[in-house]
This record gives C-alpha cells, sequence and structure tokens, in this order.
C-alpha cells in the first residue's frame, strides 16, 4: 500500500479530510488538486452546525463517529457546544420519537424534551407551537475552513502534497483503471487512486469517464440578524415548524438558514457564476420566521445575508463510493448540506474503501453510499421521514 499514488480532487472539508485519514493510515504519496484555494468553494459557506440528528441511520452513526474530533479540537475550530435542539410540530412528534430512539440504540446522548424544557433552554423562544423537540447536548457550532485546514495541515504532516489554483482537466484511465489525472495546463499526474471530492464540478469530471453523477446546483440564502441585545450560548435550534434553522453568531449575532427546499429547482444555479447577496423576498420571509419565534428579541434587524450552493443529489444524501467500474476511482460528493458534520468520518470511510474495499464500520454500511442506488431505483431515505422537511433529514 505504501507505494500507490493517490491523488484527490477537491481542497475543501471533504477532500482534506480524506487527504488527512489515507496518509494517517500509511498513504505517505497523496497529492490534492484544488482549482482556486483551499476551503474557498462550499466550505467557506457553511453554516458550521454539529448535530447527530439524521433519519438515515448510517448518517447519523457518521455524525456520532464525527462528534469527537470537534470536541478534541476545541477552540482550534471554533467549537461551542451549545447543544442542538429539533422544534416539531403535533404532526411530526411520531417520527421525532422514532428518530430519537435510533439514534439512542446508536449511543447518541440525546433525548425529547417537552415545550417547558425548551423554554427553559431558549428564555426568548416562542414555544406555544412546539409539540415537542429532540434535544443532544453535545450539539452546537464550528467554523468549516478552521476545520479543512486542520485536517490540511494533518495531511501535510503525514507527508501529503497540495497544489492549489491547480484544476483538472480530465481523469486519465487504461485497461479499466485510472492512471491519473491532467491539469489544465497540460501536466499529467500519474496515479493509482483518483479521489473526485469536488463538490458540484464533480459531475463534469466523471462524465469524460462515461459515469453519470446526477447532481444539481441549489443556492441557498443565510441571513446574519442583529438581536438587540448580546446572546449567551443559547441551543442551535432546527425549527420544523416554520422551517428554518437557528444559531448563535458571536455575542449579540443570529445565523439564520432555510428548511424549506419544496420549491428548490427553482433555486438552481451556476455554481461559478450566482449572487452571494439574498432577494428582498428572501429577507422579508426570513424575518417574519424569526419574529414569531423568537419575540424575545428587542431589536432585531438584518446586519447583512450570503448565499452558498449545495450539490443536490436525487435524494439528497452523498454518493461515497468507488465508481464507473474503474478501478481506483472513487467519488465523494453529493452532500447537500451535510457534509461539515460528517466530515471526519467521510474521510474515514474512503480510507476504508481504499485499504479495505468495505467499510469497516458495520453502523456505516459502504453499500449505502453506492452511486447505483439512483439507476436502481434504491434512494438513501428516512424510514421516519418528517413531513415537510424530508430532505434535510
Amino acid at each position: 500500500m505504501s507505494g500507490r499514488r493517490a491523488v484527490v480532487i477537491g481542497g475543501g472539508l471533504i477532500g482534506l479530510s480524506i487527504a488527512r485519514a489515507l496518509t494517517t493510515r500509511g498513504l505517505s504519496d497523496v497529492l490534492v488538486l484544488e482549482r482556486h484555494q483551499l476551503a474557498g468553494g462550499g466550505t467557506g459557506k457553511s453554516s458550521g452546525i454539529v448535530r447527530t440528528h439524521y433519519g438515515v441511520p448510517s448518517i447519523a452513526a457518521m455524525a456520532w463517529r464525527s462528534l469527537p474530533t470537534f470536541e478534541a479540537l476545541g477552540a482550534e475550530v471554533g467549537f461551542r457546544q451549545t447543544g442542538y435542539a429539533v422544534l416539531v410540530g403535533e404532526e411530526n412528534v411520531a417520527p421525532l420519537r422514532a428518530n430519537t430512539a435510533a439514534h439512542q440504540r446508536l449511543g447518541v446522548e440525546v433525548e425529547t424534551i417537552d415545550a417547558g424544557r425548551l423554554a427553559d433552554l431558549w428564555p426568548m423562544m416562542n414555544v406555544e407551537d412546539v409539540a415537542a423537540a429532540s434535544y443532544e447536548p453535545r450539539g452546537g457550532f464550528a467554523d468549516a475552513s478552521q476545520l479543512a485546514l486542520h485536517f490540511g495541515r494533518v495531511a501535510r504532516d503525514h507527508g501529503a502534497r497540495i497544489r492549489q489554483n491547480t484544476a483538472v482537466r480530465r481523469i486519465l484511465t487504461t485497461d479499466g483503471a485510472v492512471r491519473g489525472v491532467e491539469l489544465v495546463g497540460g501536466e499529467v499526474v500519474e496515479a493509482d487512486v483518483v479521489v473526485v471530492a469536488a463538490g458540484w464540478w464533480s459531475a463534469a469530471l466523471l462524465a469524460g469517464v462515461g459515469v453519470d453523477f446526477p447532481v444539481e446546483s441549489y443556492r441557498s440564502e443565510l441571513l446574519i440578524v442583529d438581536a438587540g441585545v448580546p446572546l449567551p450560548d443559547l441551543p442551535v435550534i432546527s425549527d420544523l415548524i416554520s422551517l428554518q434553522y437557528c444559531r448563535v453568531e458571536g455575542r449579540g449575532q443570529f445565523l439564520v438558514g432555510n428548511s424549506d427546499h419544496a420549491d428548490f429547482r427553482h433555486k438552481l444555479v451556476d455554481p461559478d457564476d450566482y449572487s452571494n447577496v439574498a432577494v428582498d423576498e428572501t429577507v422579508e420571509r426570513y424575518a417574519e420566521k424569526v419574529m414569531h419565534r423568537f419575540p424575545g428579541f428587542p431589536d432585531p434587524s438584518v446586519t447583512h445575508t450570503y448565499a452558498g450552493v449545495y450539490d443536490v443529489p436525487p435524494d439528497w444524501n452523498p454518493v461515497i463510493a468507488p465508481v464507473g467500474g474503474l478501478d481506483g476511482l472513487l467519488l465523494a460528493a453529493g452532500f447537500a448540506g451535510h457534509g461539515f458534520k460528517i466530515s471526519p468520518a467521510v474521510g474515514d470511510l474512503v480510507a476504508d474503501l481504499v485499504f479495505e474495499g468495505d467499510s469497516t464500520d458495520t453502523d456505516i454500511p459502504a453499500a449505502d453510499f453506492r452511486l447505483e442506488r439512483f439507476a436502481e431505483g434504491r434512494p438513501l431515505t428516512s424510514p421516519h421521514p418528517y413531513l415537510g422537511a424530508g430532505e434535510m433529514r
């Protein structure tokens, strides 16, 4: 194994986590190729939420396996362990309880709480329409760019090389196996393993070797709201009633994102050319939701907005697998906004696939993340989906 050469295409959080996992497992000849700057794509737009609450058991397990990394790194990656709560109305109490029980079976420290307990945790929150919540005290948020750069440092320390501003033109193959990549400038880099971790741009690279990766680029807008008062470290909120997610940002500010993706096909964009500012309609809609849920904010105001782009497969869950029937070619993309909190486990799974040919964690079966599931009509979905917010869980 030490004689094998690997190229990782993509210097974001996922690509750098993969490089970290490969090198720490003994593969010293690892080259990361990043078309622009490290963590300059989706990683830099991440809201950074750390949670284990997923309806897909294998993804919940990945989040749970990843949590100790955030706890161990702490301030190095800006981790604030504020807790995390999912809020639901009456129509979603049954799936909430079922998912919480499934998480508990995985060992997750989580419990179902009532509106009264939630109000104690979040004094400025309106809980009148909250039927129940799932609360995990070890959740919180961190900085995705800092985590990506940490993975990059670890990978370099174990022998990896990283080249920025180095775009890949195509993947090279011969006799049913990858043999490397050709860069835009014409240089050929030979490799026995090529891992495509290029987010939205992965599909174009794979098309060049006859692999169809169905993924769409979905623009998602975020608001930063000044609450008008300093905020303590309050729990991150996933509000499945008004379909928003929120967390503290700084001392008096609040980050607000959207969990309503019913019309997401109207927001597909070119990931190389999209507006980084929320439109007025979005600001008004988000503001109405914030005012409903947090009437305790004395003088809220929007300070600024920005937008990111999700790489979204048909089932909103990633592909992490060998692809194309080509020996040595793997894909790790399509995370649809979920990649940050599971990124340590994603790197470990890719390393398992390279070294062992399969996952070594029985709670994270590699078969769940096969590309072929789309053509087979077997999407990776939750057995206990939430009405109105199934894509995000």
